[in-house]
């Protein structure tokens, strides 16, 4: 088996995706946080300088998710088609939502009429809300495991997907995501929109600890799958120490007006998070509930290494460059909101 320093290419490539689909996590988050806020807001203008807040931002965030799917697509075929095929529903309305989200900001702005602006609005609001939970029941999914047989097809229904756990990540990841745009909003606004927001995100964060809370607790007990890596390898609890500490250290923060670190802290606890799914999962990437041995892991569900190791090659150029291009756009449009003739 092929290797880059000491590590087997499929492994990377899982690297590389779980790194990209990461970086959607983190940046679409708080945008799809923000929508979720969005009516809260009563006035018209504070929901136009909520809209230009992601303005510049949303639809770039959103290439991220494609070259996520087109990583797992290149990289790891068989899970790419038993998970599309599996979750067909469920990524419909993703996508549907994604597309109402997007027309809802491009639109609402365009005429003047009350009944015109709150219709986008609500789309807008529910089609973000609905994004972050959709994203986590896919997730939840995907911790506890998915009935795939022996030809590599899930056999069951989907509305198997609706389950109790599943939903509970669902709202953990609203909550997260709420958080994480409440902070992000807090760095765009002034004035009373900028007070309110400072009221929003400790509600935000006390949603978030209550439902993570609940969820890990379930977690831990029902599906102990998820803790054995870490009962094999006890020094791999610093990444979940990691994780509470960059928690806790959001709302100090918060509390000191430090808003750009709490939003760092905030990023990095999505990230750490994501890491430890991609850490209590490996070697899998999708769990068979009907037998262990019809698993799809890194290395059954992979490209060959050939494959691999080109496309290593092209992602070591490509993805500089999209990282590149994020930072050049949140360093062009960075400060606090100004309204012009131009905006939402």
């Amino acid at each position: 088996m092929a290797t880059f320093l000491g590590i087997d290419y499929a492994t990377l490539w899982f690297l590389v995706v779980g790194g990209v689909f990461t970086g959607y996590a983190i940046l679409d988050g708080f945008d799809l946080g923000a929508g979720a806020w969005h009516l809260f807001f009563k006035r018209d203008e504070s929901r136009r300088v909520a809209l230009n807040a992601v303005g510049p931002v949303w639809d770039g965030n959103e290439v991220w998710l494609v070259i996520g799917g087109g990583a797992l697509f290149a990289g790891f075929p068989d899970v790419y088609a038993t998970v599309f095929s599996a979750m067909y529903i469920p990524f419909m309305l993703f996508l549907t939502f994604l597309i109402f989200r997007a027309i809802s900001i491009e639109f609402r702005s365009k005429e003047p009429m009350k009944w015109w602006r709150k219709t986008w609005d609500i789309a807008y609001s529910i089609s973000s809300i609905m994004l972050a939970v959709l994203l986590g029941v896919v997730l939840g999914n995907v911790l506890q495991g998915m009935s795939i047989g022996p030809d590599k097809e899930f056999d069951g229904s989907w509305l198997v997907f609706l389950n109790p756990y599943a939903i509970m990540v669902g709202i953990t990841t609203l909550a997260l995501f709420m958080m994480h745009g409440a902070i992000y909003l807090i760095m765009k606004t002034e004035g009373r929109q900028f007070v309110r927001m400072t009221i929003h995100v400790k509600q935000a964060i006390i949603f978030f600890l209550v439902s993570f809370g609940v969820t890990t607790l379930y977690s831990l007990l029902y599906f102990p799958h998820l803790s054995d890596r870490f009962k094999e390898h006890p020094i791999f609890f610093g990444i979940a120490l990691l994780a509470f500490l960059s928690i806790a250290n959001i709302p100090r923060l918060i509390k000191l007006k430090k808003y750009w670190l709490a939003f760092l802290f905030s990023s990095l606890t999505v990230a750490v998070l994501l890491i430890i799914v991609a850490f209590e999962l490996y070697p899998a990437i999708i769990l068979s509930t009907q037998d262990p041995s019809y698993t799809l892991t890194v290395h059954n569900a992979s490209s060959s290494e050939k494959s691999l190791e080109t496309m290593l090659i092209i992602a070591a150029i490509g993805a500089p460059l999209v990282a590149g291009y994020t930072t050049f756009v949140f360093w062009t449009f960075k400060g606090k909101v100004k309204m012009d003739e131009t905006s939402y």
